[in-house]
């Protein structure tokens, strides 16, 4: 898709947002030694959580993550990068009311991702709730009203991927909520509810970066 500056812009902060997360969340698993970090076990906010013992009443585990300041500034970063996405393609992505619902749930999704990078579960828990509320209710009922887009809108084009994320977050989601693993554990089940909007804004930043076939550019041949 042939962009302007600002609308490359936000499709490169698209393409950063997920790997940040996702490299920070490795490392920062990686540095537990007692106990091991457990993708399957422990939660994404536990990388994050400012200080060492026993934590959550429902589903008792160690928590102490050496290394949790790289997770809540990793996790900042990548709330910046998918707000400034969004709003740097919120034209380009197309107009309606189903485009502007779905980008208005989306954004507030970014700011969910700020609010459990700035309060951890064991310094704010219900301003970390109220952020995972928002990443995983409301972003996600977004992304998933985004595959509705008409088809002749910009995000429309990409209807069957939208569509796709938007429904695995949601389940994730239903099933994290209900604490059912399905062979991947809680943990893992989280991971399915968070991960589709920063992975589907990856994938959508590489869609619209893509320079515009050489025959587009091509010009016309004079008569």
């Amino acid at each position: 898709m042939n962009l302007n500056r600002t609308g490359r812009v936000g499709a490169l902060c698209w393409l950063a947002a997920a790997p940040i997360f996702l490299v920070a969340s490795l490392i920062s698993g990686l540095r537990w030694r007692e106990p091991t970090y457990s993708w399957a076990t422990h939660n994404i906010s536990d990388l994050g959580n400012a200080h060492c013992g026993i934590w959550d009443t429902t589903r008792p585990r160690h928590v102490c993550s050496p290394w949790h300041p790289l997770m809540n500034t990793a996790t900042l970063a990548t709330a910046v990068l998918l707000a400034v996405g969004l709003l740097l393609t919120w034209r380009i992505l197309g107009r309606g009311p189903v485009v502007r619902t779905a980008q208005t749930l989306l954004l507030l999704a970014t700011g969910g991702y700020a609010l459990v990078a700035l309060y951890p579960a064991d310094i704010d828990e219900n301003l970390h709730v109220l952020g995972a509320f928002l990443i995983m209710g409301l972003g996600n009922i977004g992304l998933l009203l985004a595959g509705f887009a008409p088809r002749t809108t910009t995000l429309g084009r990409w209807r069957r991927l939208t569509l796709t994320a938007g429904l695995i977050a949601l389940t994730g989601t239903t099933l994290f909520a209900a604490q059912q693993g399905l062979g991947i554990g809680v943990g893992g089940m989280e991971r399915v509810a968070v991960l589709p909007f920063p992975l589907w804004a990856c994938a959508l930043g590489v869609l619209l970066a893509e320079p515009p076939p050489l025959r587009d550019l091509a010009l016309p041949a004079s008569t």
